[in-house]
């Protein structure tokens, strides 16, 4: 009976739990909670049946706190736009970049309609995210946009998902299906930070300007083309998530599964609703998420009779705090991926490698981890190598960091010694010292001889014939 009700209320835990990994506390920030409920009733919908518990709050709620007793107060935070300059004392820019350094998460989203508050301008400086200077550019496309409710402005941008960022990186955000953006606010990310990603830049058609200038041309746009991104993210160092919607109202219930014309008079249904899963599944680290499970290193033999894992044979116990130059040494890690409810073996992009470091200062040995086994939810990589000829303190390091995966930093600290008095090979085994052992058997039985020969060559004496008489 006990452990039916135990069962029962870890069931019954699992299933009011998020499916993001770090926790199901959203704190959604917006002016006017009632107008928004209802303008995005169908996001907050799907949310709340991932699991999450929001809580709406004014960005000048003197109750409002991101921390409590030195702990985060929620796990991830959303920012809807403001008409406001400011986000009162609790939102303010250090407290946001303390809410990340602490593993929270934040989903910012904008729009041209309303002004960006100064304490989001400075928290997207620091971040080295820039954002037009004047309030009310958008972005417009000529050739890409919807004929049906922006046939004169063509500030409604309808563009497919976003492909990968590289060929070896994964693409949570992609599919098929086209997304409208309507009023969509350019960004412009920095090149100096490795931890920017941009999710979905703009076409090569598509600019940035001020709707309120009436000129028939713009001179001085503040970016175009490949220069926009229209959806950003940034992943900190210790993993926490940032990312930047240049358009709210692409959430809005009025633009999820919208029937949308492009110029070449095709119309078809939007994907937003799937967008805006994939885009919150991934900065609330539903997605993307690695986890490591056991990492093992130990002495081992290699026979060459036998072919593949079967060929390496263990030596002693698991994990030693000491090794001796030149020992043949296996390292096993294990890698499962975190994607929405579950645990999965983790796969490397072929275009891709996992490498495993064994390292003093600097690499001694920088070796490709090769998967050996699946498990349910994990896979096993592993390598086999002989340690360098050099004695100190080493560490196997796994150094995993690619863009839109939590990052692996795995260190293990081991000492490698010279070799004992009785480990050295025997003289006769060295091939380069059999000169010098003939020597000293020449010289010792050269001794011999010359003793031999000493002692039966003594000279003969003549017997004497008396003494002289007088």
């Amino acid at each position: 009976m006990y452990r039916l009700l135990t069962l029962l209320f870890l069931a019954l835990f699992h299933a009011v739990q998020a499916l993001s990994s770090t926790g199901n506390r959203l704190l959604v920030v917006t002016e006017d909670s009632a107008a928004d409920k209802e303008k995005y009733s169908v996001f907050w919908s799907d949310l709340e049946s991932r699991g999450y518990r929001l809580a709406f709050e004014a960005p000048k709620n003197d109750k409002l706190a991101l921390f409590q007793h030195g702990e985060r107060a929620f796990d991830h935070v959303l920012l809807l736009p403001t008409k406001s300059k400011g986000l009162g004392p609790s939102l303010t820019p250090n407290l946001l970049l303390r809410f990340i350094n602490n593993n929270g998460n934040i989903l910012l989203t904008l729009s041209a309609e309303s002004p960006v508050p100064s304490a989001i301008s400075s928290l997207l400086l620091e971040l080295d995210i820039h954002l037009p200077p004047d309030r009310t550019s958008l972005v417009v496309d000529h050739f890409n946009y919807d004929t049906i409710s922006a046939s004169e402005k063509h500030d409604v941008l309808v563009l497919p998902k976003p492909s990968a960022l590289r060929s070896d990186v994964r693409n949570y955000f992609g599919g098929d299906g086209v997304i409208a953006f309507p009023r969509m606010v350019a960004q412009e990310l920095g090149s100096a930070s490795q931890l920017l990603m941009p999710i979905l830049r703009a076409p090569e058609t598509a600019y940035s300007y001020n709707p309120k200038e009436e000129a028939e041309t713009v001179e001085e746009p503040f970016a175009v083309g490949g220069q926009i991104s229209l959806v950003s993210s940034m992943q900190a160092r210790n993993s926490a998530r940032f990312t930047v919607l240049g358009s709210v109202e692409a959430l809005e219930n009025a633009w999820f599964d919208r029937t949308v014309k492009t110029p070449e008079g095709k119309a078809v249904k939007t994907s937003n609703r799937a967008f805006a899963k994939s885009l919150t599944a991934w900065t609330f680290m539903e997605t993307g998420v690695l986890k490591v499970g056991k990492v093992e290193h130990y002495l081992s033999t290699i026979s060459e009779s036998k072919s593949g894992n079967d060929s390496v044979a263990q030596l002693g116990h698991l994990n030693p705090t000491i090794y001796r130059i030149k020992n043949d040494v296996t390292f096993n890690i294990e890698l499962s991926e975190y994607s929405f409810d579950h645990l999965s073996p983790f796969t490397v992009s072929p275009e891709d490698k996992l490498q495993l470091e064994f390292t003093m200062l600097s690499p001694f040995h920088r070796l490709d981890l090769q998967p050996i086994s699946t498990t349910l939810n994990s896979t096993i990589f592993s390598t086999t190598f002989r340690l360098p000829d050099q004695h100190g303190i080493f560490s196997f390091r796994v150094n995993y960091k690619r863009p839109f995966l939590t990052n692996v930093d795995v260190k293990r600290e081991v000492t490698v010694r010279h070799f004992a008095h009785d480990e050295w090979p025997r003289s006769w085994m060295i091939s380069a010292g059999w000169v010098w052992i003939a020597g000293i058997w020449v010289t010792v039985i050269g001794w011999v001889a010359f003793v031999a020969l000493w002692l039966w060559s003594e000279p003969a004496y003549e017997q004497s014939q008396g003494k002289k008489r007088q």
